[in-house]
């Protein structure tokens, strides 16, 4: 057999062998995204009382921050890496590469943002 028709291997058409490692990413972030969704719904159920000052010192314990700044990491990683694929399919012009600057310059200033927000609360939440 072959690896394609003449024309595909001359225009450099085919697989780029980097597939199996987007797909695998995507599953491990989604199994990560799943447990720790679980977890952050059973901590919070698990509160005595939702107001602001039992959420600071919730927050505030390494026990909480982390495990939600993991959260936050995974699921803007999984977010970023299933609409690139969503951009590769469906974009097929120069806005590709426009769009997937976007698509990276959101995922990283969100996650950013969201890892500032929820440190500096842990850090000065005991405090507050």
């Amino acid at each position: 057999m072959g690896t394609g028709t003449g024309i595909g291997r001359v225009r450099g058409l085919g697989s780029a062998k980097t597939g199996v490692h987007h797909w695998w990413m995507q599953r491990v972030t989604a199994g990560a995204n799943l447990l720790l969704c679980i977890w952050l719904v059973v901590s919070l159920l698990r509160l005595p009382l939702y107001d602001y000052r039992a959420l600071m010192l919730w927050l505030s314990s390494p026990w909480a921050s982390v495990p939600l700044m993991l959260a936050i990491v995974s699921i803007f990683w999984h977010l970023r890496l299933g609409l690139q694929v969503l951009i590769e399919d469906y974009l097929h012009d120069h806005s590709r590469i426009g769009a997937i600057l976007l698509l990276n310059f959101y995922a990283v200033g969100g996650g950013a943002l969201a890892l500032f927000s929820v440190l500096k609360i842990a850090l000065t939440g005991a405090s507050a």
